[in-house]
């Protein structure tokens, strides 16, 4: 344990900021089954949808930096191929 006033201090925001990064890396994965699912299903507006949000939470994952920006882009590019009527 650091002996330091700020040492305690950053190893307690590095805490927090390791669990928001948690956070946003699970419910990425969490977004990406439930496209899976849903391309599975056939359903192709439930598809539409849950597209728009898994790329919109890796684009707000990336620019926090909880993932880097090209793990971002790669699973938005996998996440592109599984929208109906485009390849």
């Amino acid at each position: 344990m650091p002996n330091i006033k700020q040492q305690k201090k950053r190893v307690r925001i590095a805490s927090q900021q390791r669990l928001e990064n948690l956070r946003f890396r699970s419910t990425a994965k969490t977004l990406a089954r439930r496209l899976r699912d849903a391309a599975a299903d056939g359903d192709d507006a439930r598809v539409d949808e849950e597209h728009r949000r898994l790329v919109s939470w890796l684009d707000r994952a990336a620019a926090r930096g909880a993932i880097h920006k090209n793990t971002a882009a790669r699973r938005k590019a996998q996440a592109a191929k599984l929208r109906p009527g485009r390849e």
